[in-house]
């Protein structure tokens, strides 16, 4: 009984000294978002999160609470994309996916809509799946393309596009009343204040200078839109800023690899990998806390070459939080509904954001005096409030190996092959 007594203090110092301890998160700025929704058997993440960002952004702007429709975008993004497909002769890219801007570019053209005005499905107790209509729509536009090559493209074939899209969302409303007022698309925009100009979007890779902008390579791309470069260090500096100063960020990056269990609600760049660990250490991964890999601007680089990092996901960023053990994380709002053990959140840690994002959306009044000159952005932001953690990540090992796992339709997986519920997403 003493020796039992004596060994067990021993035991759980041992542990700690291993980083052993359960994840232990303390809010340190956290930012309103709207509940968790679900993008369900879709690959339109990038309208889930990038609404989310907007919703945000109303609440922001003194606008209240509102429930955007995902799906009043998507049906004009999913137009846009048929007419790129055709008329780039079937060359462009014709699916699911999609990026931020795809949204802000919608929003530009075509308004929005709350979702009680346009839910986008033909049955509203069911869950949104967009298997059909895609295959629908890339069956059409590639009998299309092959009429475009012979001369003999008929004249109404974007009202053939919008045919299918009608049946399948519904048609979009010219003017619709809500909470006791009368608006159109636009002026329902207008209300909100959101003005798709004012958000930027930013990434970070030597292939390309620092402080110019250039067309992010990544499939979902199709618009060809310029994103602004910056060293890695000035992008994580610029995303806790704009949380610390009240504003919420826009992410898109990779969630298909070892470090990120949405089952869970956590994503980490593990030390160790996961076919190097023994079964109680793979049993307590993304349970208890454990040691990191230092990222640095060149280790991306090289992910990102080999195609291990892509984007193959979106999600919302609102808060900053500090683990106990390990140092700074953030409250990520995922769309994969909110059944994992964050209620529909992913805390990630500062390695795995340095290591696995792609490119950030934020509002430019968020950005630093500098950055704002450099990208001819305008309007001066207040300065914000210095992060105060009271535990630093602690610098561990150099670069190791960082696995690519395939992607699964399933949200909760076995750690070793987890991976993203919205394949199709990118």
């Amino acid at each position: 009984m003493k020796k039992s007594s004596f060994l067990l203090p021993i035991l759980f110092f041992a542990l700690y000294l291993h980083g052993q301890e359960p994840y232990q998160f303390t809010e340190i700025k956290m930012q309103v978002a709207t509940p968790v929704k679900s993008q369900d058997r879709t690959g339109t993440c990038w309208a889930f999160s990038t609404a989310s960002f907007l919703e945000s952004e109303a609440r922001r702007l003194g606008k209240g609470e509102h429930d955007l429709s995902e799906m009043y975008v998507v049906r004009h993004v999913y137009r846009d994309k048929c007419e790129l497909y055709v008329r780039r002769q079937g060359t462009a890219n014709l699916g699911e996916g999609g990026l931020a801007h795809d949204l802000l570019r919608a929003v530009a053209r075509y308004g929005l809509v709350p979702e009680t005005v346009y839910p986008g499905k033909k049955d509203p107790s069911r869950p949104h799946d967009h298997s059909a209509i895609e295959s629908r729509l890339k069956t059409r536009c590639n009998e299309l393309v092959s009429l475009g090559k012979k001369g003999a493209l008929p004249a109404n074939w974007l009202m053939q596009i919008d045919t299918i899209l009608d049946a399948e969302f519904g048609k979009v409303p010219a003017k619709f009343k809500y909470a006791g007022a009368e608006y159109t698309p636009l002026g329902f925009r207008d209300y909100l204040n959101i003005k798709p100009a004012d958000y930027v979007n930013l990434t970070s890779f030597t292939h390309h200078p620092f402080l110019t902008s250039f067309v992010l390579e990544v499939p979902d791309n199709f618009y060809n839109e310029s994103f602004f470069n910056v060293p890695i260090d000035d992008l994580m500096r610029t995303l806790q800023s704009a949380i610390q100063m009240g504003y919420t960020v826009e992410w898109d990056g990779d969630v298909s690899n070892e470090g990120f269990s949405g089952e869970k609600g956590i994503a980490i760049v593990p030390q160790k990998a996961w076919a190097d660990k023994a079964a109680r250490e793979q049993q307590n991964t993304f349970v208890l806390a454990e040691n990191e890999q230092v990222v640095s601007q060149a280790y991306r680089q090289e992910l990102f070459d080999r195609q291990i990092t892509q984007d193959d996901h979106l999600m919302h960023i609102t808060g900053v939080l500090d683990e106990s053990n390990s140092g700074l994380f953030y409250a990520v709002k995922n769309s994969w509904g909110d059944k994992n053990e964050r209620k529909g959140y992913i805390y990630a840690s500062e390695a795995y954001l340095r290591l696995n994002t792609v490119s950030i959306t934020v509002h430019k009044d968020a950005l630093s005096q500098d950055l704002r000159s450099q990208m001819g952005a305008g309007t001066a932001a207040t300065t914000p409030v210095k992060l105060s953690v009271p535990n630093k990540p602690t610098p561990l090992a150099p670069e190791g190996k960082f696995k690519k796992v395939e992607a699964e339709n399933s949200l909760v997986l076995p750690p070793k092959t987890r991976a993203t519920q919205d394949t199709s997403d990118h």
